[in-house]
Protein backbone atom coordinates (compact mmCIF):
# COMPACT_ATOMS: atom_id res chain seq x y z
CA UNK A 1 0.00 0.00 0.00
CA UNK A 2 1.43 3.34 -1.06
CA UNK A 3 1.59 6.38 1.27
CA UNK A 4 -0.91 8.15 -0.96
CA UNK A 5 -3.37 5.27 -0.70
CA UNK A 6 -2.95 5.25 3.08
CA UNK A 7 -3.68 8.98 3.29
CA UNK A 8 -6.78 8.59 1.14
CA UNK A 9 -7.96 5.70 3.29
CA UNK A 10 -7.52 7.74 6.47
CA UNK A 11 -9.33 10.71 4.91
CA UNK A 12 -12.21 8.46 3.90
CA UNK A 13 -12.39 7.01 7.42
CA UNK A 14 -12.49 10.50 8.96
CA UNK A 15 -15.26 11.54 6.56
CA UNK A 16 -17.30 8.46 7.44
CA UNK A 17 -16.82 9.14 11.15
CA UNK A 18 -17.85 12.79 10.75
CA UNK A 19 -20.94 11.81 8.77
CA UNK A 20 -21.90 9.26 11.40
CA UNK A 21 -21.61 11.86 14.15
CA UNK A 22 -23.60 14.42 12.17
CA UNK A 23 -26.34 11.88 11.52
CA UNK A 24 -26.56 11.00 15.21
CA UNK A 25 -27.49 14.64 15.97
CA UNK A 26 -30.54 14.55 13.72
CA UNK A 27 -33.94 13.06 14.32
CA UNK A 28 -34.20 11.11 11.10
CA UNK A 29 -36.92 8.75 9.95
CA UNK A 30 -34.52 5.86 10.54
CA UNK A 31 -33.87 6.95 14.13
CA UNK A 32 -37.61 7.04 14.76
CA UNK A 33 -38.16 3.67 13.08
CA UNK A 34 -35.39 2.04 15.15
CA UNK A 35 -36.43 3.55 18.51
CA UNK A 36 -37.63 1.35 21.36
CA UNK A 37 -41.34 1.25 22.09
CA UNK A 38 -43.12 0.18 25.24
CA UNK A 39 -46.10 0.73 27.48
CA UNK A 40 -45.12 2.99 30.36
CA UNK A 41 -46.44 2.57 33.94
CA UNK A 42 -49.44 4.77 33.07
CA UNK A 43 -50.43 2.40 30.30
CA UNK A 44 -49.41 4.86 27.58
CA UNK A 45 -47.77 3.57 24.42
CA UNK A 46 -44.40 5.35 24.48
CA UNK A 47 -41.52 5.85 22.05
CA UNK A 48 -38.04 6.14 23.59
CA UNK A 49 -35.85 8.82 21.97
CA UNK A 50 -33.66 9.48 25.00
CA UNK A 51 -29.99 10.50 24.89
CA UNK A 52 -29.56 10.71 21.12
CA UNK A 53 -28.04 14.22 21.07
CA UNK A 54 -30.97 15.42 18.99
CA UNK A 55 -30.70 19.16 18.47
CA UNK A 56 -33.87 19.87 16.53
CA UNK A 57 -37.33 18.34 16.28
CA UNK A 58 -38.01 17.10 12.77
CA UNK A 59 -39.44 14.15 10.82
CA UNK A 60 -41.85 13.27 13.62
CA UNK A 61 -44.62 12.95 11.05
CA UNK A 62 -43.06 9.59 10.14
CA UNK A 63 -44.19 8.31 13.54
CA UNK A 64 -47.76 8.63 12.19
CA UNK A 65 -49.23 9.62 15.55
CA UNK A 66 -48.94 6.07 16.90
CA UNK A 67 -47.86 7.03 20.43
CA UNK A 68 -49.41 8.45 23.57
CA UNK A 69 -46.03 9.49 25.00
CA UNK A 70 -42.76 10.75 23.53
CA UNK A 71 -39.60 10.61 25.66
CA UNK A 72 -36.89 13.06 24.49
CA UNK A 73 -35.02 13.16 27.81
CA UNK A 74 -31.30 13.92 27.62
CA UNK A 75 -31.03 15.51 24.18
CA UNK A 76 -29.95 18.97 22.98
CA UNK A 77 -33.26 20.43 21.84
CA UNK A 78 -33.29 24.23 22.14
CA UNK A 79 -36.78 25.09 20.90
CA UNK A 80 -39.97 23.17 21.52
CA UNK A 81 -41.50 23.64 18.09
CA UNK A 82 -41.86 22.11 14.62
CA UNK A 83 -44.18 19.33 15.76
CA UNK A 84 -46.60 17.70 13.31
CA UNK A 85 -50.22 17.01 14.14
CA UNK A 86 -50.21 14.46 17.00
CA UNK A 87 -53.77 14.38 18.38
CA UNK A 88 -53.08 11.11 20.21
CA UNK A 89 -50.16 12.52 22.22
CA UNK A 90 -50.83 13.01 25.92
CA UNK A 91 -47.31 13.14 27.36
CA UNK A 92 -44.10 14.89 26.28
CA UNK A 93 -40.85 14.46 28.23
CA UNK A 94 -38.01 16.89 27.48
CA UNK A 95 -36.03 16.80 30.70
CA UNK A 96 -32.30 17.61 30.50
CA UNK A 97 -32.38 19.42 27.17
CA UNK A 98 -31.54 23.06 26.41
CA UNK A 99 -35.02 24.41 25.72
CA UNK A 100 -35.19 28.20 26.03
CA UNK A 101 -38.45 28.81 24.17
CA UNK A 102 -41.78 27.02 23.93
CA UNK A 103 -44.01 27.80 20.97
CA UNK A 104 -47.19 27.28 22.95
CA UNK A 105 -49.72 28.03 20.21
CA UNK A 106 -48.05 25.62 17.80
CA UNK A 107 -47.70 23.00 20.52
CA UNK A 108 -51.39 23.34 21.39
CA UNK A 109 -52.39 22.84 17.77
CA UNK A 110 -50.09 19.85 17.34
CA UNK A 111 -50.98 18.14 20.64
CA UNK A 112 -54.53 19.14 21.62
CA UNK A 113 -54.79 16.24 24.11
CA UNK A 114 -51.52 17.00 25.93
CA UNK A 115 -51.94 16.62 29.70
CA UNK A 116 -48.35 16.06 30.92
CA UNK A 117 -45.26 18.07 30.03
CA UNK A 118 -41.82 17.57 31.58
CA UNK A 119 -39.25 20.32 31.03
CA UNK A 120 -36.93 19.62 33.96
CA UNK A 121 -33.40 21.08 33.75
CA UNK A 122 -33.77 23.25 30.67
CA UNK A 123 -32.99 26.92 29.95
CA UNK A 124 -36.26 28.78 30.54
CA UNK A 125 -35.07 31.95 32.26
CA UNK A 126 -37.84 34.55 32.45
CA UNK A 127 -41.51 34.45 33.31
CA UNK A 128 -42.32 35.40 29.74
CA UNK A 129 -40.70 32.18 28.56
CA UNK A 130 -43.60 30.34 30.23
CA UNK A 131 -46.34 32.33 28.51
CA UNK A 132 -46.80 29.81 25.71
CA UNK A 133 -47.74 27.11 28.21
CA UNK A 134 -51.02 28.93 28.76
CA UNK A 135 -52.16 27.79 25.31
CA UNK A 136 -52.21 24.17 26.49
CA UNK A 137 -55.80 24.07 27.71
CA UNK A 138 -55.71 20.44 28.92
CA UNK A 139 -52.31 20.56 30.62
CA UNK A 140 -52.63 19.08 34.12
CA UNK A 141 -49.07 18.09 35.09
CA UNK A 142 -46.11 20.39 34.45
CA UNK A 143 -42.53 20.09 35.67
CA UNK A 144 -40.10 22.99 35.32
CA UNK A 145 -37.66 22.15 38.14
CA UNK A 146 -34.08 23.04 37.32
CA UNK A 147 -34.90 25.98 35.03
CA UNK A 148 -33.55 29.43 36.01
CA UNK A 149 -37.09 30.81 35.86
CA UNK A 150 -37.96 28.87 39.02
CA UNK A 151 -35.96 31.41 41.03
CA UNK A 152 -38.00 34.37 39.78
CA UNK A 153 -40.36 36.23 42.09
CA UNK A 154 -43.94 34.88 41.92
CA UNK A 155 -42.84 32.14 39.51
CA UNK A 156 -45.24 29.53 40.82
CA UNK A 157 -48.22 31.91 41.00
CA UNK A 158 -47.51 33.18 37.50
CA UNK A 159 -47.44 29.69 35.96
CA UNK A 160 -50.60 28.72 37.85
CA UNK A 161 -52.30 31.87 36.56
CA UNK A 162 -51.29 31.08 32.98
CA UNK A 163 -52.17 27.37 33.05
CA UNK A 164 -55.78 27.29 34.15
CA UNK A 165 -56.21 23.49 34.09
CA UNK A 166 -53.00 22.70 35.96
CA UNK A 167 -53.32 20.19 38.80
CA UNK A 168 -49.64 19.59 39.62
CA UNK A 169 -46.66 21.92 39.23
CA UNK A 170 -43.13 20.72 40.00
CA UNK A 171 -44.46 17.60 41.75
CA UNK A 172 -46.61 19.68 44.08
CA UNK A 173 -50.38 19.80 43.94
CA UNK A 174 -51.84 23.15 42.93
CA UNK A 175 -53.97 24.24 45.88
CA UNK A 176 -57.17 26.23 45.61
CA UNK A 177 -55.61 28.93 47.78
CA UNK A 178 -52.72 29.25 45.32
CA UNK A 179 -55.09 29.61 42.40
CA UNK A 180 -57.01 32.30 44.26
CA UNK A 181 -53.79 34.13 45.08
CA UNK A 182 -52.61 33.86 41.47
CA UNK A 183 -55.88 35.37 40.24
CA UNK A 184 -55.64 38.10 42.85
CA UNK A 185 -52.04 38.88 41.91
CA UNK A 186 -52.31 38.79 38.13
CA UNK A 187 -56.03 38.76 37.35
CA UNK A 188 -57.27 41.85 39.19
CA UNK A 189 -55.47 44.08 36.68
CA UNK A 190 -55.73 42.78 33.13
CA UNK A 191 -52.27 44.18 32.41
CA UNK A 192 -50.50 42.83 35.48
CA UNK A 193 -49.61 39.46 33.99
CA UNK A 194 -48.36 41.14 30.84
CA UNK A 195 -46.14 43.48 32.78
CA UNK A 196 -44.77 40.53 34.75
CA UNK A 197 -42.76 39.53 31.71
CA UNK A 198 -44.83 39.49 28.55
CA UNK A 199 -44.64 43.19 27.83
CA UNK A 200 -44.20 44.15 24.19
CA UNK A 201 -42.13 47.34 24.02
CA UNK A 202 -44.35 50.30 23.15
CA UNK A 203 -47.71 48.62 23.96
CA UNK A 204 -50.08 50.17 26.49
CA UNK A 205 -48.05 53.31 27.04
CA UNK A 206 -51.22 55.41 27.27
CA UNK A 207 -51.95 53.69 30.59
CA UNK A 208 -48.66 54.65 32.18
CA UNK A 209 -48.67 57.50 34.69
CA UNK A 210 -46.29 60.38 34.17
CA UNK A 211 -43.37 59.84 36.51
CA UNK A 212 -39.70 60.67 36.48
CA UNK A 213 -36.79 59.35 38.43
CA UNK A 214 -34.51 61.59 40.46
CA UNK A 215 -31.48 59.95 38.94
CA UNK A 216 -32.71 60.37 35.37
CA UNK A 217 -31.07 62.72 32.92
CA UNK A 218 -33.64 65.02 31.24
CA UNK A 219 -32.36 64.56 27.69
CA UNK A 220 -34.12 63.22 24.62
CA UNK A 221 -33.21 59.58 23.96
CA UNK A 222 -31.06 58.69 20.99
CA UNK A 223 -31.99 55.72 18.74
CA UNK A 224 -29.40 53.65 20.61
CA UNK A 225 -30.95 54.58 23.96
CA UNK A 226 -34.46 53.73 22.71
CA UNK A 227 -33.23 50.31 21.60
CA UNK A 228 -31.48 49.77 24.94
CA UNK A 229 -34.68 50.72 26.81
CA UNK A 230 -36.75 48.20 24.85
CA UNK A 231 -34.19 45.46 25.44
CA UNK A 232 -34.11 46.31 29.16
CA UNK A 233 -37.93 46.12 29.34
CA UNK A 234 -37.92 42.73 27.64
CA UNK A 235 -35.35 41.42 30.14
CA UNK A 236 -36.77 43.04 33.29
CA UNK A 237 -37.33 40.59 36.11
CA UNK A 238 -39.78 42.45 38.38
CA UNK A 239 -42.97 44.44 37.95
CA UNK A 240 -41.30 47.48 39.50
CA UNK A 241 -38.46 47.38 37.01
CA UNK A 242 -40.84 47.03 34.06
CA UNK A 243 -42.93 49.98 35.30
CA UNK A 244 -39.83 52.15 35.79
CA UNK A 245 -38.54 51.42 32.29
CA UNK A 246 -41.98 51.91 30.73
CA UNK A 247 -42.16 55.37 32.30
CA UNK A 248 -38.73 56.20 30.94
CA UNK A 249 -39.70 55.03 27.46
CA UNK A 250 -42.85 57.16 27.45
CA UNK A 251 -41.39 60.30 28.96
CA UNK A 252 -38.15 60.19 26.99
CA UNK A 253 -36.13 60.63 30.19
CA UNK A 254 -33.32 58.08 30.09
CA UNK A 255 -32.32 56.53 33.46
CA UNK A 256 -28.73 57.21 34.38
CA UNK A 257 -28.11 53.50 35.05
CA UNK A 258 -29.20 52.36 31.57
CA UNK A 259 -26.50 50.39 29.82
CA UNK A 260 -26.14 51.14 26.10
Amino acid sequence: RTPRAAREERAEARAMYANANAASDRLTADVIADADRRYNPLGEYEIDLRGLRIGRLENLATARDQYDAYDFTGNDVVRLENLPSMPRCKTLMFGNNRIARVNGEELARATPALTTLTLTNNALRNLGDCDGLGSLKKLKMLTLCGNPVCAKENYRLYVIYKCKALKTLDFQKVRASEREEAEKTFGADDGAAQRAKTFTPGDGLEEIKDETKKDAKPSGPTPEQLTALKVAIANAETLEEVSRLENALKSGVVPSDLRI
